[in-house]
């Protein structure tokens, strides 16, 4: 297997030096690049060709959330991971909704961010415990979850999880197919437009 291949965005060049001096550490993940903000990183995605942008929210020139929302038209199937130190509720509402694929604040341990990788590049979701629970209090409602059936709704725990399909499969003795047909279900029931919408709006409801 070829290893993750990264692109780090951060306007602080000695935050970027930390992170190569971290990523050396790191087994299956190779640093690919680096940028002071998100009009820079969009101009080397194409030679870098990263599988996975982690990129800081506040930037001069081209912040976090512009930057989710350009690839979200340029390179749509790329993941962004938002690693900064702000626990804003409505900025990570806004970075969600616009396809960023996580949001972990920069206090995080090595061994997490590693994980927050590899999981975004799979697919996944990954949200700091802490922003979860900033949005939730914003915006809780288990009332959304009355129209899920039960199959539906243990599928949806796993996805709110950041779990890939071929995870929940496994974990719940499913057929990739049918898992495949349960999110289209949930995305179809709760009006969710993409599957980090879902992840995003199940962790709320859930409590996850």
């Amino acid at each position: 297997m070829n290893d993750i291949r990264v692109l780090i965005v951060d306007d602080h060049e000695f935050l970027r030096r930390g992170l190569k001096l971290v990523f050396e550490t790191f087994e299956g993940i190779e640093l690919v690049g680096e940028a002071g903000d998100g009009r820079e990183a969009l101009a080397l995605i194409p030679a870098a060709d990263p599988d996975v942008i982690v990129t800081d929210a506040r930037m001069p020139v081209m912040d976090g959330l512009d930057l989710v929302q350009a690839m979200k038209e340029a390179h749509p199937e790329l993941p962004a991971l938002v690693l900064t130190t702000f626990e804003d509720a409505e900025l990570v509402g806004a970075l969600i909704n616009a396809g960023a694929a996580g949001y972990l604040l920069k206090d995080v341990g090595a061994d997490r961010l590693q994980e927050a990788i590899l999981a975004v590049a799979e697919g996944g979701l990954v949200l700091d415990p802490r922003i979860a629970m900033h949005l939730r209090r914003r915006d809780a409602g288990e009332d959304a979850l009355a129209v899920l059936t039960g199959s539906e709704r243990s599928v949806g725990v796993l996805v709110a999880k950041g779990a890939t399909n071929v995870e929940i499969a496994e974990s719940l003795h499913l057929a990739e197919g049918t898992v495949k047909n349960h999110i289209s279900s949930l995305l179809r029931k709760l009006g969710a437009r993409d599957r980090t919408n879902l992840a995003l709006t199940l962790s709320k409801t859930l409590g996850r």
